[in-house]
This record gives structure tokens, C-alpha cells and sequence, in this order.
């Protein structure tokens, strides 16, 4: 028997993976976070097997579910938003696992960050601009440690894409103006890749207008970075003309090496 934490990707059910969704069409039971996990991924779940809501649960009686399915020989598929291992709560799930010597495996999902680069229709690491993506959340409930405030990592001037922070949109600004500039772009994503999925684009100093008007108040994720307004910034090495390595030799026309990597017929 083997829990299997699966990540749903962020909203849009056909961004889960093939073997994500293989998993849970041959899992005797399926537990998944309902207040995010579009209904459409539990369509393929395996005739006669026991779909449980979690979102009102503690992880006491989601460990008990596991225990019973584990004395019952069936696989579980325990189903979260996103990608699990990026604020996922598996880390205390797999501590109670390891302690009752049950097995378990992680399939990887799409991040709400990615959704997000791919709506905006840009990279998040371009050349001279930044070459760092930092995800991170705003401090609530759950403290920073030591060092990871949003001010001390905006002084590396890397992209940011933030959780769980639209509510205190107007703190978040405070804190990263210093370091990014009034004009720094700004795009808070709400439901990303869901249906009823909104944005809005400002800088930091108009963002927190523009999210009071539009109302956002959860699930949304918050890009700051220069890499917003795709200016400034040069070609990548590994395409320039000029460039050559070892899958593009030099002296060789871009045609040949084109033609160098077909497979035959």
C-alpha cells in the first residue's frame, strides 16, 4: 500500500499530469483538498472508490483515513493544489507517515507561479533583469523564519511571486518599494487558470488600488519583478548566432545543425 501525494496543478484541470491522473484512476481512495481541487480531477477516479472532501478536516482523521485504507490493502491518493512540496502541509503528513511505517511517493504538480508566468505571457528569469525566481509568502498565522522577511529577500532584486498575501497588499508594497522602485511592475493573479480567473497588472505604487477595486481577497498570487515589462534585457547565450557548444559547432549554418538533429525516417 503507498500514499501517493499528487499535485492537481493550479485550477485548470487539464494541467494535471498523466501520471498524476493514472494514480488516481487506480487509487482505492482519493482524499483531496476540495476548497481547491477543481471537481474535474476526481471525474477519472476508479469505479467504487471512496472520494473524501478534506477541507473540513484536521490531519488527525486524514491519517486515520490512511490507516484504515492501509489495513483495507488500498492505494491512496491523497490530492493537493498545485505542487505539493510548495506549501502543500505534506512535510507534517509524511512525519506521521514515516512514524506508522507506511509508504509514500510525491508526484509533482504545476505551481500557481508557473499558471501564472504562462497567463502573463512572459519568463521570469531574462538576462541582466533578474535570474532568480524567489517564491515566498507574506507573514500571517505562520511566522518568517529569521532572514526571510519580504524585505530581506527584495534586496537581491529577484523576481518574487508571493502567496497568501492579497489581503495585506498595502504592507507587501511597503516593504519592497525601497528596494524595487515605486515603477516596479506588479501582477496579482486570482484563481489562476480557474474559469472565473482574474488579474491586474499595475507598479507598486498604483497596485493596491487596483486590487481593492477588484475585490481579490484569497487564492491569489502576487509577481513583482522588473521582468514584467520585458525591456532592458539582452538574448540568451544559448541562442545567439554567434554563440556555438556542443550541440551547435562552430562554422556549421543554422540550417545544418537543424537538419544534424532530425530523426530519421
Amino acid at each position: 500500500m503507498t500514499v501517493y501525494f499528487i499535485g492537481a496543478g493550479p485550477g485548470d484541470p487539464e494541467l494535471i499530469t498523466l501520471k498524476a491522473m493514472r494514480r488516481i484512476q487506480n487509487c482505492g481512495m482519493v482524499l483531496y483538498a476540495g476548497s481547491l481541487v477543481p471537481d474535474e480531477v476526481l471525474d477519472d477516479a476508479a469505479q467504487g472508490a471512496e472520494v473524501i472532501n478534506t477541507a473540513t478536516l484536521s490531519q488527525e482523521p486524514i491519517i486515520e483515513y490512511i490507516q484504515r485504507a492501509e489495513r483495507e490493502g488500498m492505494d491512496v491518493a491523497r490530492v493537493h493544489s498545485g505542487d505539493p512540496s510548495v506549501y502543500g502541509a505534506i512535510g507534517e503528513q509524511i512525519r506521521r507517515l514515516n512514524e506508522l511505517g507506511i509508504a509514500y511517493e510525491i508526484i509533482p504538480g504545476v505551481t500557481a507561479a508557473s499558471a501564472a508566468a504562462a497567463d502573463l505571457g512572459c519568463e521570469f528569469t531574462l538576462p541582466d533583469i533578474s535570474q532568480t525566481l524567489i517564491m515566498t509568502r507574506f507573514a500571517g498565522k505562520t511566522s518568517m523564519p529569521e532572514g526571510e522577511s519580504l524585505g530581506d529577500l527584495a534586496q537581491h532584486g529577484a523576481t518574487l511571486a508571493i502567496h497568501l498575501g492579497v489581503t495585506r497588499i498595502h504592507q507587501i508594497v511597503d516593504e519592497l518599494r525601497p528596494h524595487y522602485g515605486g515603477d516596479c511592475p506588479v501582477a496579482v493573479l486570482s484563481r489562476v487558470s480557474w474559469p472565473d480567473a482574474d488579474k491586474v497588472t499595475g507598479t507598486l505604487d498604483t497596485i493596491t488600488e487596483a486590487v481593492r477595486a477588484k475585490g481579490f481577497n484569497r487564492t491569489a498570487i502576487i509577481i513583482v519583478g522588473h521582468v514584467l515589462d520585458m525591456e532592458g534585457f539582452t538574448d540568451s547565450f544559448l541562442y545567439r548566432q554567434d554563440k556555438a557548444h556542443y550541440y551547435r559547432p562552430k562554422g556549421r549554418t543554422g540550417a545544418e545543425r537543424g537538419r544534424a538533429r532530425l530523426p530519421r525516417a
